[in-house]
């Protein structure tokens, strides 16, 4: 059996998402559990397009067996329009045969985003990707407000998860509060995960 990890799981057009999930995954292992970072590929909207298993550049793709197992997950997208980007969702649409089988039942997850505008929907794409999770049976763990940081952000942060405001132009440096909630999240999930 391989070592315990946390599957730090995300989609990053920009960047930005994926500087969240480095920090995320610097969080779960400070607390003491292996970090398994895992992107998924883009899709085309005008055909079915075919990426090489391994990308050119990065983390690799996810595949079904980072997925079942992982000790925890942490799911992280851009925001789509208060929503969660498609490549993202058809990732998880292809994720049934854990459901049939609960593969992923009673496992700690946790979710984070960042937005293009402060009001551009971090709470609603949050909220978006918990519903497959809930599906899968997870068992979901926000920010509690015993973080100091979600108390005094400005930016990015909520109770829902870690977020991050990166501007218009998608060059806002993450503050030191997201930072702060980033890795308080990633030694939340480790908590949970070793119960």
């Amino acid at each position: 059996m391989s070592e315990p990890y946390i599957l730090v799981l995300y989609y990053s057009r920009h960047g930005s998402t994926r500087q969240l999930a480095k920090l995320i995954a610097r969080g779960v292992e400070t607390a003491g559990m292996k970090a398994r970072l895992r992107t998924v590929p883009p899709i085309s909207t005008v055909c079915e397009a075919t990426e090489d298993s391994i990308p050119e550049a990065g983390d690799l793709y996810c595949n079904l067996d980072d997925l079942s197992q992982c000790s925890g997950l942490v799911l992280g997208s851009p925001t789509r329009f208060g929503n969660m980007a498609a490549p993202m969702k058809y990732f998880l649409d292809g994720t049934a045969g854990l459901w049939l089988n609960g593969a992923l039942c009673d496992k700690p997850a946790a979710v984070f985003t960042s937005t293009g505008s402060l009001h551009g929907g971090q709470e609603s794409t949050l909220l978006t990707m918990m519903l497959p999770l809930l599906h899968h049976g997870m068992v979901l763990l926000g920010i509690p407000y015993r973080e100091a940081a979600l108390n005094s952000t400005q930016s990015g942060g909520t109770p829902y998860g870690a977020s991050h405001w990166a501007g218009s132009d998608g060059k806002r440096p993450i503050t030191t509060e997201e930072q702060a909630l980033c890795m308080a999240l990633g030694k939340r999930l480790v908590q949970f995960a070793r119960k």
